[in-house]
């Protein structure tokens, strides 16, 4: 069964349960899966195994592996339940790059509180390739016994020849502000839905200093803290940690 935009919210509601579940389990294995070997990068950067420190640190904070090439385009894939490490690891021997979005949780572990690493969103994963990459990686992924990765189908465009709707696409710029919106160390970055939202105005605003300096999306007033609202082509909605009015500044 393919996945599609169709999103309701009862989607919205398993993700946030979903992220508050126990993940510990295989997080050191898809840290080192981002992690070019020898390399000491920050652990909660989601990026592919080939990505160097100082790729990292460009002005637009997101790592030159991503930056826009002819003919390819952000997919959004579905992973079977903790089988993000499997995926990226095949990502990789296909040459394909790949963008998980990690977030610190606390929580109590034997009596005491631990700062934990999981993925901000459970089950997806983000890939950068041709349009032909991604089939072949899909379809090898089908045609093994135990397939565990598939296409989230954007059902807002009309069938293409096999019958089936195509795959969603996330827009390069759209893609990059959330990347750039997700790789922070905050705790306090979130998933949240429509209805938690409750916006200042409609205007978009774009952050001019601090941790998520870049981030372009709306105000909103989210848990009694003012934060930035970023949506993803439809996908999801992701919330930054507070951030002060004089950090903000309107697009014009």
């Amino acid at each position: 069964m393919e996945w599609t935009t169709d999103v309701s919210t009862l989607f919205f509601m398993s993700i946030l349960l979903l992220t508050s579940n126990d993940m510990e389990a295989d997080m050191n294995a898809l840290l080192n899966a981002h992690t070019e070997r020898g390399c000491n990068l920050s652990p909660h950067i989601g990026f592919t195994p080939n990505v160097s420190p100082e790729a990292q640190s460009l002005l637009t904070g997101v790592s030159s592996e991503y930056v826009r090439q002819e003919g390819y385009d952000w997919y959004v894939l579905r992973v079977t339940y903790n089988r993000e490490n499997a995926a990226i690891e095949k990502a990789k021997k296909n040459g394909i790059k790949t963008y998980v979005p990690m977030h610190y949780v606390q929580k109590v572990m034997v009596g005491k509180k631990k700062r934990i690493l999981q993925p901000l969103l459970p089950n997806f994963l983000f890939i950068y390739a041709t349009r032909k990459q991604a089939d072949g990686f899909v379809k090898k992924a089908l045609d093994e016994s135990s397939s565990f990765i598939k296409y989230y189908l954007d059902k807002t465009l009309p069938p293409e020849a096999n019958g089936k709707n195509p795959p969603l696409i996330i827009p390069y710029k759209a893609m990059i502000n959330f990347i750039k919106a997700t790789s922070t160390e905050s705790d306090h970055v979130r998933i949240v839905a429509a209805e938690q939202c409750h916006y200042k105005c409609g205007d978009d605003v774009r952050v001019i200093a601090g941790d998520f300096k870049g981030v372009v999306g709306k105000v909103a007033r989210i848990a009694g803290q003012q934060r930035i609202v970023v949506d993803i082509s439809g996908l999801c909605l992701v919330a930054t940690a507070y951030i002060p009015t004089d950090f903000i500044e309107m697009i014009k």
